[in-house]
């Protein structure tokens, strides 16, 4: 049976939309680009908008690779009341009086959770709980015990103070939850906070800069006009060490076959070939001997 759309590869970074889960907009795009298969490289909740790279073809191979990289934020928090999802869309749960407070009381707050630190996850995330989604049970109005886990606050900036609210800026690891960053120094602070807008950056070295909207490609008109968007697929991958084969070695790689080339560089690499281009990845050990591990196929 054959698959619905192209089999194109590329990776496109888009700027998602507020009230779009990251699903729901990839799968918008997907048809946009007529494209067969797409994935996306870490979920932004359907309040938050920015960076979403999407993934098409052989890219969705490597999309693990920007799952674990830091990702950058921009938010916009509200001092003075707690919420039962740690931002707007849920229900008050605590008020405070948070008139006190000063821009300098929040940025010395906000200074005790750089570097790495505890958290403990949200009731509303997709973490699982004895096979169970928390979101889920957090939707029937439990509450399970969630063991902290240890996260990286890269960079954190405070300004915009007014009114009880600041713009929050910044770094952090794979994992990291900005709402509970957001209630954690709220509660530093005594008054409570939540998140009323949030905006990712940046995942890795890719900009939210340069980013195209939903908007932008709807008016593009046809799929090849939102493909010409696309990078190519070794954009996730750029980080890795490169490795350029010859023909001969570019065959017997394809062929799954490990290569002895007496290798300096270690670890993950991303391997080339003079009439393919990206062969895939690999990975090199201590005597220099090239492993294929994930391999490009070629489908059109």
């Amino acid at each position: 049976m054959k698959k619905k759309g192209d089999p194109i590869d590329g990776v496109l970074l888009f700027d998602k939309p507020e009230g779009l889960s990251s699903n729901a907009a990839m799968q918008i795009v997907r048809r946009l680009a007529n494209a067969q298969k797409a994935g996306h490289t870490g979920t932004l909740d359907p309040m938050a908008t920015g960076l979403l790279p999407l993934c098409f073809g052989n890219a969705t191979k490597y999309s693990a690779d920007l799952l674990n990289a830091e990702k950058g934020y921009e938010a916009r928090v509200q001092l003075g009341a707690e919420t039962d999802s740690g931002d707007r869309t849920g229900t008050v749960t605590q008020t405070f009086d948070a008139s006190g407070v000063t821009a300098d009381m929040v940025r010395e707050a906000a200074a005790a959770f750089l570097g790495e630190i505890e958290q403990i996850p949200p009731m509303h995330s997709a973490l699982k709980k004895d096979g169970q989604c928390l979101y889920t049970l957090a939707r029937r109005g439990e509450v399970v015990e969630r063991e902290p886990r240890r996260v990286t606050i890269h960079e954190l900036s405070i300004s915009d103070f007014a009114d009880g609210a600041f713009t929050m800026k910044c770094l952090v690891s794979k994992g990291t939850y900005i709402r509970v960053l957001a209630e954690d120094i709220g509660r530093r602070l005594g008054v409570g906070a939540h998140l009323i807008g949030l905006r990712r950056t940046r995942v890795g070295y890719l900009m939210i800069d340069n980013a195209t909207t939903l908007e932008d490609l709807r008016t593009l008109g046809t799929p090849e006009a939102v493909r010409a968007k696309l990078l190519p697929a070794d954009t996730l991958i750029l980080s890795l060490a490169r490795v350029d084969l010859d023909e001969a070695g570019e065959s017997r790689f394809l062929c799954g076959q490990r290569l002895a080339l007496g290798l300096t560089t270690r670890g993950r690499t991303r391997v080339y070939g003079p009439r393919r281009g990206l062969l895939g990845t690999a990975l090199v050990g201590d005597r220099g001997v090239l492993e294929p591990e994930r391999l490009v196929t070629v489908e059109h």
